[in-house]
């Protein structure tokens, strides 16, 4: 019988059982009840990097919120086949929490920021243009990767989602607004109840229109300093002081 285990993210059950390990992610699809596969860059890490062979024990992801202890049954040239011995089940107490990251001339920075959110905890995303963002365009799945190194990286048991949209979009969604603007006369100190859909604005290189600001209650309009930060740096800021 397998064992299954509840635990929070980040918890010291975490830390004590997965801290040392290298994680692996494949999707649901290759999951059953009692085994799992590992293919392409996985697999290729598995077997050519870190040496892996039939017998050793493994812990892969599936992005949905568990973690698996699997021993490898079988090689093959271009995938492996696992026996779950354990699954862990982890909570995502940043479930109701979007950020809604503006588009950044550079796309390094961006990257930047995902990294570090994605550390932090944050697993939803929405990419969004507005009238002083300096561009455009960008496709979410060019920062696939860079998100599931950082999953990886971090132990976290959720693939975080990038979805894009406008500013009015986000406006129209369903839930609570919280926009960052350095002019706001309440600083941002946290946020202790993550029970309810909220949405987290932050200003691009250009700043928010003022039109776009007062879309906004005032109440729900705060700084992250009194120093100017970086889109970047406030991003990754309010990331750290929620309680995740």
């Amino acid at each position: 019988m397998l064992l299954t285990t509840t635990v929070k993210q980040n918890g010291y059950l975490t830390l004590e059982h997965l801290s040392n390990i290298e994680l692996y992610y494949t999707s649901i699809e290759l999951i059953t009840e009692d085994n799992i596969i590992l293919t392409g860059d996985e697999f290729h890490h598995s077997i050519n990097v870190m040496r892996n062979s039939v017998d050793d024990k493994i812990f892969v992801s599936d992005g949905k919120g568990t973690i698996y202890t699997a021993q490898i049954a079988t090689v093959s040239v271009n995938h492996l086949s696992a026996n779950i011995i354990e699954r862990r089940v982890f909570e995502n107490k940043a479930g109701n929490i979007w950020f809604c990251i503006p588009i950044l001339k550079n796309p390094d920075k961006l990257k930047f920021a995902f990294e570090k959110c994605v550390e932090l905890g944050i697993t939803n995303f929405i990419l969004f243009s507005s009238r002083y963002t300096l561009s455009k365009k960008v496709k979410p799945e060019k920062f696939h990767k860079t998100i599931l190194a950082a999953m990886k990286q971090s132990l976290r048991a959720f693939l975080p989602q990038i979805h894009s949209a406008s500013f009015t979009d986000i406006i129209k969604l369903d839930g609570h607004k919280i926009l960052f603007d350095q002019n706001a006369k309440i600083e941002f100190e946290g946020k202790d109840e993550l029970n309810k859909r909220t949405y987290f604005l932050f200003g691009p290189e250009g700043g928010f229109d003022i039109n776009e600001i007062e879309l906004v209650e005032q109440q729900n309009r705060f700084n992250l300093s009194t120093n100017r930060l970086r889109s970047e740096t406030a991003i990754i800021k309010c990331a750290s002081l929620l309680k995740i």
